[in-house]
């Protein structure tokens, strides 16, 4: 982390500020709506313990319904300038590696005071979605105090969605929370079919997770997407875009999220011409999700490994300074034109702006960041993801570097998802780890199905090194 320009430890002044902060419960006045009442949940990964958002539905007017997404209010604590901010400034963002997490904000304000965790009072941003007929019709954005009925994890909500298990605990337990999720999960549906009827691309990759117990590394377990991620996943998409909207109405700027075109679209036409599709020479992400949608279907077994290379070959996703009155350059992989990030301020210091922002346009304050400073926080933010992505996979990467030292010399089968003057990169199929091609990588480019012989590894560095056969 020192060596990419992030900071492992919480400075004194940033603990001394965390162990004096109040704990105090919020309580709701003219501006800030009770809605402690209503059956909030959130849904997340098992062992999450800095809980962002909840989430809640009601029926509305001609058959169409509503889905409130409530974001933890950190700024309520984290003050802009203070040292706790300021901290948060320089990394921008939590980093998670099989070893430790390096959380943004320390653990008593991420996992306790502004965590919206089961059975506390806490401050929210409420987004309010009205969805009809899998488009949004109605929108809003208020202050109110939620509390957390229920802690959910994507894993056991998907089996239960899907009829593979049983209703966990919470579900069983409280009235209306089965029939609040089928509900949600209904909600988020129609947004998915509407956004992919728009361009957004149908992609399904699987992640490798490294398990590490007392006696190093014990496996590396492949995650795929499920119902539940997807249901959270769509309701997020749709509440950062209605965020996005609400601060340009209002006249104030704003960061956006974007991943422009392709960076390498002649690439994935000629994969697509591979497959038997011929797609359009400029950048087109409704013929793309076209071709990918008939690929699911045709062969779901590959698909993940199709998804990963149009992935690699998209680019990745930065962050921008918008002006009110400014043209978005949209997000290529959702085929939204308006996106943000909202959702996560205890994780993402975007976010946290994001909510300031917010909290300044509905107290009609002026805006706290001018877009000067907002297009110098957007530089940085995007250089410390970037910089926090290259420290997840090194140490991701050690880690399956440990757990393949005794396999030198077998044969994998496996797809290449880097090539550049840098090198090649190929990602095998099982286990599910990448590595560089150092012999025979001549002419291969993204998305070539090969077969390798792993020659060596090296875990302090994260290198695992492979011979194409």
């Amino acid at each position: 982390m020192t060596d990419h320009g992030l900071e492992p430890d919480f400075p004194a002044a940033v603990l001394r500020e965390v162990d004096t902060a109040p704990s105090s419960d919020p309580q709701p006045d003219g501006s800030v709506r009770d809605l402690r009442q209503w059956l909030w949940c959130s849904i997340d990964n098992d062992d999450s313990r800095d809980l962002d958002q909840l989430s809640v539905w009601e029926p509305a007017d001609r058959g169409s319904t509503r889905v409130y997404v409530a974001i933890a209010d950190v700024d309520r604590l984290v003050k802009k300038g203070s040292a706790v901010d300021q901290h948060a400034q320089a990394n921008t963002t939590s980093i998670y590696t099989p070893v430790q997490i390096f959380p943004m904000l320390a653990e008593r304000f991420s996992t306790d005071l502004t965590s919206l965790n089961p059975d506390e009072d806490r401050a929210a941003i409420v987004v309010q979605i009205t969805v009809d007929a899998g488009t949004i019709s109605g929108a809003d954005v208020f202050r109110a105090i939620v509390r957390n009925h229920a802690k959910l994890a994507y894993d056991s909500v998907a089996a239960w969605l899907d009829g593979t298990g049983s209703a966990p605990d919470p579900v069983a337990r409280i009235p209306g929370l089965g029939d609040q999720l089928r509900a949600q999960n209904a909600a988020a549906a129609q947004l998915r079919t509407c956004r992919h009827e728009h361009g957004a691309l149908n992609l399904e990759t699987i992640q490798a997770r490294a398990v590490v117990g007392d006696d190093g590394v014990n496996e590396l377990r492949a995650e795929r997407p499920n119902r539940a991620k997807q249901l959270i996943e769509d309701l997020m998409i749709a509440a950062n875009g209605v965020t996005a909207r609400f601060l340009a109405e209002r006249k104030f700027p704003s960061i956006r999220r974007i991943v422009r075109s392709p960076e390498r679209w002649h690439r994935i036409v000629a994969l697509a011409r591979e497959h038997g599709v011929t797609l359009p020479v400029d950048p087109d992400s409704r013929a793309l999700e076209g071709f990918l949608t008939a690929e699911r279907r045709k062969d779901p077994a590959r698909f993940p490994d199709l998804s990963l290379s149009v992935v690699k070959l998209m680019g990745s996703g930065e962050y921008v300074a918008e002006a009110p009155d400014g043209s978005p350059a949209g997000h290529f992989g959702l085929a939204v034109r308006d996106y943000t990030h909202s959702t996560a301020p205890n994780r993402r210091y975007p976010d946290l702006i994001t909510q300031r922002l917010i909290k300044a346009a509905l107290s009609r304050s002026p805006a706290p960041y001018s877009l000067d400073a907002l297009a110098a926080l957007a530089r940085h933010c995007t250089d410390q993801e970037d910089a926090a992505a290259k420290v997840e996979r090194l140490v991701q990467k050690a880690a399956a570097a440990l757990i393949l030292v005794n396999r030198i010399g077998d044969r994998f089968n496996g797809i290449v998802t880097g090539a550049s003057p840098k090198g090649v990169w190929v990602r095998v199929f099982d286990p599910a780890v990448e590595g560089r091609i150092e012999i025979g990588e001549g002419g291969l480019d993204v998305g070539d199905r090969v077969t390798v012989k792993l020659i060596g590894v090296n875990p302090d560095r994260g290198f695992i090194d492979f011979a194409r056969m």
